[in-house]
């Protein structure tokens, strides 16, 4: 199925994804340009990355955010972002060896529209603009090397799920998005790998 299909497939977990599963259709159906950082409202992926055990996640210190945060990038015109999601944790944690778990349609995890407020990046100014953001669900191992991509993050470790709320800078964040993850853990099984 193409990632319309999954999304309209996708049974959202709480009223913030009901709504914004809504936002995102209604942009992929009438956006030609809604995996390309030219539209206003653009795809965006992020990975949310656990151990085995459930008890740690995987989080990077975004310079931008000036916040720990999980994994994520753009779709800068892929349209596999499940693909985009493991480059993007490879790329800014140096994991390379994780795996994602089979949760929704297409893998699916969670559905969120996410809001960037205007800011400077490499010299140019990028104005304000929302993040249609698909999230996948992986596991990886702690012992893997961990490294920062010093233009997006300078620190990367593992945290311990009770202390992620705490760690984030950003209340809406914090409270909307990273507790949801952490609540839907609960419902997924981590034992199946999903090819990548």
């Amino acid at each position: 199925m193409s990632l319309i299909d999954d999304i309209r497939a996708y049974e959202p977990f709480n009223e913030q994804e009901t709504a914004d599963r809504q936002v995102i259709l209604r942009a992929l159906e009438t956006d030609p340009h809604a995996f390309d950082r030219s539209s206003p409202a653009h795809m965006a992926c992020s990975v949310w990355t656990v151990d085995a055990t459930r008890a740690r996640t995987l989080m990077v210190y975004h310079n931008l955010y000036d916040s720990w945060s999980w994994i994520g990038g753009h779709a800068d015109g892929e349209r596999d972002l499940a693909r985009v999601a493991l480059r993007e944790l490879k790329e800014e944690t140096g994991v390379a060896h994780a795996h994602l778990v089979p949760c929704g349609p297409g893998g699916i995890y969670s559905l969120e529209v996410l809001t960037v407020d205007g800011h400077e990046k490499r010299g140019r100014y990028v104005s304000s603009h929302l993040h249609l953001n698909v999230t996948y669900l992986a596991v990886a191992s702690p012992d893997e090397p961990l490294c920062v991509k010093p233009d997006e993050n300078s620190g990367v470790r593992w945290v311990d799920l009770d202390d992620v709320c705490a760690v984030s800078t950003e209340p809406w964040i914090r409270e909307r998005i990273y507790r949801k993850l952490i609540d839907k853990l609960s419902t997924v099984d981590l034992g199946r790998p999903t090819s990548s």
